[in-house]
């Protein structure tokens, strides 16, 4: 649907960014109201019902391709919504200690998830298979009721082992009866604004999402570029139908580097980086690997070149990366974690796209710019990006610190 034209794709990417404004005020005063595991429990469901509807539309004859609108624009919400909702959950239950630990097993959980989804999402969804992508939206919804009974069986587990823990320490046992309550009133963008450590974590995750995104901009051009030239040499046919499955198997290869490579790089060296570094140090590999990428398609953009840099920069932000923004908000407030949390990593990264989406239209449109100028654009947000980290880590010292002396006290 977008990649057709730079326009379409800032039109839509700033439809999200509009919706996700009123999306975040609801989801706010909701976590108000009710404990977190019915706020889950209702936001969960809220979606399946959306799954539900799609697939009710479809079968009541709805154009496909208003239903593709739509359905973009909801997907792009659902799809960092519910995540970012899930870590605000992982880090309202773990301590910091423990979630620097667990988040590991947790993205390793993820990454395999992506990998195994791929998979039974082609063998499913294919000519003859057993599944339309209108039926495979009930089975997603499926999955999510199971994600629902799940969560509150780990809410039930944490709350008994706190009791244990502390039947006779009165104060443990407040704490965690204020943990079980509503959030305050107020909605995510207030929280962010108060707080100079989330506003500069917002901008840090803006700056990514724009870098990765015209990344993917950068890429798709060379992937087209190269299909052109194979069709020149005579390596596929000169059809349309030759360039499509050309590409398609250019993008399954590339897809699946990346899923491997998050794999590994997940399973033997996040858990390291974090013993090594810590958080305040995890938070520069990716945007000094995306710098180094980038400086080097500048210089010139072949297909390998392009491939390999963001087959990296793509896979360390899935392990890596991932990780390290989830761990960013075990020393913050509840109403930060849940609140905050779902704003910086719906809206601000949606913020990325349309800027993205801006950049690629008047590059385009009006100053003609070649791929190695949009890498050269990259590299001056992912310098501004390594100064925003930089900040980011003199704040999360000093909360740590601040943490710190009133455990003590």
């Amino acid at each position: 649907l977008t990649g057709k034209t730079p326009e379409i794709e800032a039109y839509l990417y700033g439809a999200m960014a509009v919706v996700l404004v009123f999306v975040i005020k609801i989801f706010s005063y909701l976590s108000a109201k009710v404990p977190r595991q019915l706020l889950i429990t209702w936001v969960t469901l809220f979606f399946i019902s959306n799954l539900v509807l799609f697939f009710a539309l479809h079968l009541l004859g709805t154009p496909i391709g208003t239903l593709s609108v739509i359905f973009y624009i909801w997907v792009g919400i659902y799809n960092v919504f519910l995540i970012a909702q899930f870590w605000g959950f992982a880090n309202d239950i773990y301590t910091e200690d423990a979630g620097k630990r667990l988040f590991v097993l947790i993205m390793l959980g993820q990454n395999l998830g992506a990998l195994v989804g791929a998979k039974m999402t082609s063998l499913l969804v294919r000519p003859g298979g057993p599944f339309s992508p209108y039926q495979l939206m009930l089975v997603t919804g499926f999955i999510l009721l199971i994600c629902i009974i799940l969560t509150f069986v780990i809410h039930k587990r944490e709350i008994k082992r706190t009791e244990n823990k502390n039947v006779n320490r009165a104060p443990e046992k407040e704490a965690k009866k204020i943990e079980e309550k509503p959030l305050t009133k107020g909605g995510g963008f207030r929280v962010i604004f108060k707080s100079r450590y989330l506003i500069l974590i917002a901008f840090v995750i803006l700056a990514l999402n724009y870098v990765n995104t015209t990344g993917e901009f950068i890429r798709s051009n060379v992937w087209y570029r190269t299909a052109e030239q194979a069709k020149i040499t005579g390596k596929i046919e000169t059809s349309e139908e030759a360039k499509a499955e050309f590409l398609t198997k250019l993008e399954a290869d590339f897809t699946f580097i990346v899923n491997l490579l998050a794999l590994l790089i997940q399973l033997f060296l996040v858990s390291r980086i974090f013993k090594w570094f810590g958080v305040r140090g995890a938070i520069l590999f990716l945007p000094f690997i995306a710098l180094g990428g980038y400086f080097i398609i500048a210089l010139g953009a072949s297909f390998a070149i392009v491939k390999w840099a963001k087959a990296l920069e793509n896979s360390t932000d899935y392990s890596l990366m991932n990780t390290t923004r989830g761990a960013l908000f075990l020393i913050t407030s509840r109403e930060a974690k849940y609140k905050a949390k779902a704003a910086i990593d719906t809206f601000f990264v949606r913020t990325g796209d349309v800027l993205h989406s801006l950049t690629v239209f008047i590059g385009t449109t009006y100053l003609a710019l070649s791929i190695e100028r949009f890498a050269r654009i990259n590299v001056v947000v992912a310098v501004i990006w390594i100064i925003l980290c930089f900040f980011t880590i003199r704040e999360h010292r000093k909360l740590s610190a601040k943490r710190t002396e009133y455990r003590a006290d």
